[in-house]
């Protein structure tokens, strides 16, 4: 228990500003780090391993939640959700690793120039969700995944905090 506890590395929740906005983008960026550290440093091949029966594995968690980050905010159209949750064989860890911060790099760009959360995410056609909607929804989802990514993590080289 005591090498366990000595590898925990604990980030506390953000001190965000006082509006909505702020708020929500704090959270999802807080998240958002969380997930990336878990995945970046871990070992090939146990990133790619199933840690659970339903093939879940930490690089395709991320590699996921790049595709999320692509729908969500820049308009990319995904035709098979499942296929996401499992990054290319050639890609390293680093590779994925960039390609998500890219993704949530462009994904910020965007919510700069939404003044309104109300409004619909730009870029998404018709019926886009609105900005609040989409905060909260990948909040949800970057938060979903990240406990998943700390578990398998766990699993691997028996790294937790967050």
């Amino acid at each position: 228990m005591a090498a366990a506890a000595s590898r925990r590395r604990d980030t506390p929740p953000p001190r965000t500003g006082g509006t909505e906005a702020e708020t929500l983008r704090g959270f999802l960026d807080y998240l958002r780090t969380s997930i990336a550290a878990k995945v970046e440093g871990a070992p090939d091949p146990q990133v790619r391993t199933a840690g659970v029966p339903s093939g879940t594995n930490l690089l395709g968690l991320l590699h996921h939640l790049t595709h999320v980050e692509g729908a969500m905010f820049l308009g990319e159209k995904v035709t098979d959700w499942q296929a996401t949750f499992h990054a290319p064989t050639e890609a390293t860890v680093a590779e994925v690793v960039a390609r998500y911060r890219e993704a949530v790099d462009g994904a910020n760009r965007v919510l700069d120039g939404c003044a309104d959360l109300g409004e619909q995410v730009p870029g998404r056609g018709g019926k886009a969700p609105s900005v609040r909607w989409a905060l909260t929804h990948m909040i949800e989802e970057t938060g979903r995944h990240a406990g998943h990514a700390d578990i398998l993590r766990e699993q691997i080289d028996g790294a937790t905090g967050r």
